[in-house]
């Protein structure tokens, strides 16, 4: 039995979670946040079942951004032992998508360092390499290349791309503090060119920047009012030499109680566990399912190494989970 079923009813009735109610999800303690937790799981399993899916990502392009994004190593602006070079070909591309597909993952993104991916022969690059993913293999493609307009996303579904994925990082209040180079508006308008293109969009944030709790709600409700159909939640990695190097805000818990908070706030949406999943879950990570994720992305990061796949699909069999691509909504 759930002891907050009204509150679980009027989710599914399409009421939106007030802020007041978000609050106490990320506030829960002891057994009425086990209660909370049983109603994700249970709005999960009502739009996916006990389905869940693996994406993957490749650092397609790395370093010399000119962006100043404070928890990213990426940054011309700090001194990191990131990685610097050019994008990769085409067929290095494919390379990676066709071991993703093989491994059995839903969606593989192509990523790119920089505010954006200007008109020219790199974009020709990143069309060719979405042309080859789309005839040789069976794994969704997805990019990632900073801010476009609406031409350049219709570009990219003529190509073949099916999802666009451009993270909002923060709440908009908390952004400035975060990042100075572009403003926020320039990343909502890329979601909507994205979705207006036909694209699936994929957007989501880092928690654990030094945002308050209403902060993190307030990315939430964002992310409800702009439809997003896919939400990757990532957790600080902090990167030595970046202005968050310090930083630690996070539990184990902290962590499911926004994976918890956001199946509640977008039920019907894929909700997957990205970069940051490691550190700062910890024996905790089987959990991310019981919690309301229905996704879970596999492999290296950008910049930082993921787990072992053989003891990620190990997670999965334990926490009883089964892998399908159905949960990602393609």
């Amino acid at each position: 039995m759930i002891s907050n079923r009204n509150l679980i009813d009027e989710v599914l009735a399409g009421k939106a979670l007030s802020e007041k109610e978000a609050y106490k999800i990320l506030t829960a303690t002891g057994s009425t946040l086990t209660s909370y937790f049983a109603g994700a799981q249970y709005l999960k399993e009502k739009y996916f079942s006990n389905n869940a899916h693996l994406c993957s990502i490749t650092n397609a392009k790395s370093g010399h951004c000119s962006e100043d994004c404070s928890f990213c190593a990426q940054s011309s602006h700090y001194q990191t032992d990131a990685p610097v070079y050019g994008l990769k070909k085409p067929e290095d591309l494919l390379k990676d998508a066709k071991e993703a597909d093989q491994n059995g993952h839903a969606c593989y993104s192509i990523v790119t360092s920089g505010a954006r991916i200007e008109p020219g022969h790199e974009f020709e690059q990143i069309e060719t390499a979405l042309r080859m993913i789309r005839s040789q293999t069976t794994v969704s493609p997805s990019v990632s290349i900073g801010t476009i307009d609406l031409e350049t996303a219709q570009r990219l579904v003529a190509a073949g791309c099916k999802t666009y994925h451009h993270n909002l990082e923060t709440a908009r209040s908390f952004y400035p503090n975060i990042c100075t180079t572009h403003a926020y508006e320039d990343d909502i308008n890329t979601l909507k060119y994205a979705k207006k293109a036909g694209l699936r969009v994929c957007s989501g944030g880092i928690f654990g920047l030094g945002e308050t709790l209403e902060q993190r709600i307030e990315l939430g409700m964002t992310l409800r009012e702009l439809d997003i159909d896919s939400i990757p939640i990532n957790f600080l990695t902090p990167i030595p030499g970046t202005p968050l190097e310090g930083q630690n805000q996070l539990t184990p818990i902290d962590c499911l109680r926004v994976i918890c908070l956001f199946r509640y706030l977008l039920p019907a949406k894929t909700i997957t566990i990205c970069g940051g999943r490691e550190k700062n879950l910890r024996d905790f990570q089987s959990c991310i399912f019981m919690a309301g994720a229905n996704g879970m992305m596999v492999g290296n990061y950008l910049t930082t190494s993921g787990r072992n796949f053989d003891m990620d699909i190990q997670l999965l069999e334990d926490a009883e989970v089964t892998v399908n691509a159905e949960a990602y909504n393609t």
